[in-house]
């Protein structure tokens, strides 16, 4: 045991001046409010997410708990990461199961017995990594890739979250509402609220619709009947997999999209920490399959580390890893209140759309800072057609059909990115990123930037 986990050791050093370093520990009421910190920076995306694609948000806020403390439990502790609720499968399981955008997902159980598919590949290839070494993985996938995946990601989506306004002239200034909302926070606030720009956003955006409807008579008004016959504690429903092999084909690639934006995550996190992952990132990708693999057993969405905490790493200079721990606790418990998760159900589709036009713009705008922050050479023709083609088809949700089986747009161009830097990129092998280029992906590797 002592060679799987970090040896601890209690933080001596002065907050103000000295980072907190992943093996060390602060006394238990300062690690309680800094795990609080992170479930607060976690909310907002982990709650989005299952609503964009109907699955229970309570349920996934419960398995984002667990999974994030088994991640800690099999990377020993090495990897300071939350796991919550990922984007990357909106797409797919919308091709799937053709969501309609309100309430459960009618045709959950082919989503989940897809995305179960997925951890279940995502797990092996950790299992791989762990027995060969992450270094083929980056090879395979440099930052000319990654950045086209990850931006494909938030281009493919935009269609299906603009539909589900345009039938309402009151629905679609609201989804504008609560985008100026989300940026008025991001621009004009600092420290921790910038920090929950998501959430106070969301609430702003809420609050001000509720004016809207429920006093003045605009729109449809929110519903609150439901919150108060809600219990306190309880166990969420849980939903069976169901498993089609054209959903599987759909889903279950996701796991390479996966495997892209984790490995940027921890390029961040080596550089703000000063620590080498690369030893524990087959672990990291195990954790984060067999957690995806769980989750969709039992009705949850897929996992990946997430972004927004690694800001929250990157502003205070904590990186303990026993902080997440913590936070896992504080999602458990919120997971195990109905009326937490029937309060989240009152959130109106226009407020959803909004927030998700923010995120989804700001995934977009991830995958080209990954190309600024490793110095792509877009004169080189290899270079410019890798980080062009795949784009414009993820963009206009081209797909290919193998043997009467969809691989979905956001498939078809993961794929097509991957082999045509293989094709195109043979004789000009992407260089290594340099320290200097992982120290500015650490510093700007939130979304927005987060510090005061």
């Amino acid at each position: 045991m002592d060679k799987w986990f970090v040896k601890w050791r209690p933080y001596t050093g002065n907050l103000e001046t000295t980072p907190v370093g992943i093996n060390e520990y602060l006394p238990m009421g300062k690690s309680v409010v800094l795990g609080a910190q992170h479930s607060f920076a976690m909310f907002g995306a982990t709650i989005l997410a299952p609503l964009l694609m109907g699955f229970d948000p309570s349920l996934t806020m419960l398995i984002t708990g667990i999974g994030t403390i088994l991640f800690f439990l099999i990377t020993g502790g090495h990897v300071p990461s939350y796991l919550g609720s990922s984007f990357a499968f909106i797409g797919a399981v919308a091709a799937v199961t053709g969501y309609s955008g309100t309430g459960i997902n009618p045709n959950i159980g082919i989503a989940l017995g897809g995305t179960l598919v997925c951890g279940v590949l995502y797990a092996l290839m950790g299992l791989l990594v762990m027995k060969t070494g992450a270094g083929w993985i980056e090879n395979l996938m440099p930052p000319v890739v990654t950045g086209s995946i990850v931006m494909i990601i938030g281009l493919n989506l935009a269609p299906v979250t603009i539909q589900s306004v345009i039938g309402s002239s009151f629905d679609s200034w609201m989804a504008l509402v609560t985008v100026l909302c989300i940026c008025s926070v991001a621009v004009f606030t600092k420290g921790m609220v910038r920090r929950l720009l998501l959430l106070i956003g969301l609430v702003a955006a809420y609050f001000i619709y509720f004016l809207l409807t429920n006093v003045m008579g605009m729109g449809k008004p929110i519903d609150f009947s439901p919150i108060a016959n809600a219990a306190w504690f309880g166990m969420p429903t849980l939903y069976s997999p169901v498993f089609e092999t054209s959903a599987i084909l759909v889903i279950a690639p996701v796991f390479i999209i996966l495997i892209a934006e984790n490995l940027g995550h921890f390029k961040a996190v080596e550089a703000m920490t000063g620590k080498s992952i690369s030893p524990y990132m087959g672990r990291a990708f195990f954790a984060d399959g067999l957690c995806t693999t769980l989750s969709a057993s039992v009705g949850g969405t897929g996992m990946t580390t997430y972004a927004e905490n690694i800001g929250v790493m990157a502003a205070t200079k904590i990186y303990s890893t026993v902080v997440f721990v913590i936070a896992g606790v504080f999602a458990i418990l919120l997971g195990l209140s109905p009326k937490f998760g029937t309060l989240i159900s009152t959130i109106p589709v226009a407020i959803l759309t909004g927030a998700s036009i923010v995120v989804f713009g700001l995934i977009t705008i991830a995958g080209a800072r990954i190309w600024m922050n490793a110095k792509i050479d877009f004169s080189k023709n290899g270079n410019m057609l890798v980080a062009a083609v795949p784009v414009i088809l993820g963009t206009g949700n081209y797909s290919l059909n193998i043997a009467g089986f969809d691989l979905g747009g956001i498939g078809t161009a993961t794929f097509l990115a991957i082999l045509m830097n293989l094709v195109f990129n043979f004789k000009n092998k992407q260089k290594e990123v340099s320290v200097t280029t992982e120290r500015e992906i650490a510093t700007s590797e939130p979304l927005l930037k987060l510090n005061p």
